[in-house]
């Protein structure tokens, strides 16, 4: 009795496991399209949002107590270029902008620009960073509530540092979610 040799019949290409290196390519290819989407995803979360409606009125009637235990109303930098920063001791990106945003303020407060600084923190904690860092331009105390301001003004995500530039004419011309660079400084600078 001889025995034939059995061919074995052809495995479908689609039940053909990929080799190791077509593998790698595709597991490379989709966690490429995952992380671009997720990327996407975030950047369009984290960019500014437009304000709430009836936001830039409420601003203009709000007080802050500031430090020292004065308060600081913010119709009275009505008529000028304002920059809002909303900032706290505990954030390193906001501590670190803050001496460009003072020496901005220093530098520009002739020509009508105006800083408020908005310290979303405990109020012990903000006089004694002041106490060794003091600025120039005011800072209001607006603790918790900030938060919500900020969210207000287009901050949907919460995060600090968050800048608003307003022009003269009390409406918000930029939002800047994050740290601050000269260059935005700058290109802010000729806004009145």
């Amino acid at each position: 009795m001889t025995r034939r040799a059995e061919i074995p019949e052809p495995v479908p290409a689609a039940l053909n496991p990929p080799s190791p290196v077509r593998r790698r390519l595709l597991y490379a290819g989709v966690a490429g399209a995952a992380a671009l989407g997720g990327g996407g995803l975030a950047w369009w979360r984290l960019q500014p949002q437009a304000p709430d409606s009836g936001a830039q009125q409420a601003l203009w009637a709000m007080e802050f107590e500031q430090p020292g235990g004065a308060v600081v109303a913010l119709k009275s930098f009505a008529g000028r270029p304002l920059l809002l920063n909303f900032w706290a001791t505990w954030c390193p990106p906001c501590v670190a902008e803050l001496p460009m945003l003072d020496a901005f303020y220093r530098a520009h407060s002739a020509q009508g620009w105006q800083v408020l600084g908005l310290a979303v923190d405990q109020p012990p904690a903000v006089r004694k960073f002041l106490q060794h860092r003091p600025l120039a331009f005011p800072v209001g105390l607006a603790g918790a509530g900030g938060v919500g301001l900020g969210r207000s003004l287009g901050n949907l995500t919460g995060g600090l540092p968050f800048t608003v530039v307003l022009g003269g004419d009390g409406r918000v011309r930029h939002r800047r979610m994050g740290p601050l660079s000269a260059r935005d400084l700058q290109r802010w600078s000729s806004l009145r």
